[in-house]
């Protein structure tokens, strides 16, 4: 991120009477978003985050090679 895009102009939106912004277009092009998809809001760090809800079916194999040797309570074999 440089300094430009906090700053831009073109990212400055403006929250409507029913508490709606439009995300600006060179944002939803590097993001990419499309119309109709699902977005979860967060607040965090006195900000307020956007994150694409990704279908279970794409998150199928995302920890394909994770190390699972760890170390674990008996409880939890």
């Amino acid at each position: 991120m440089n300094a430009r895009s906090i700053v831009d102009p073109l990212n400055v939106v403006t929250v409507s009477a029913k508490y709606q912004v439009v995300i600006p277009a060179s944002v939803r092009e590097r993001m990419p978003v499309r119309p109709g998809q699902k977005l979860q809001v967060l607040f965090y760090d006195g900000r307020i985050e956007l994150i694409p809800v990704r279908p279970m079916r794409e998150m199928r194999g995302f920890a394909r090679g994770i190390d699972t040797r760890v170390e674990r309570e008996p409880d939890r074999v």
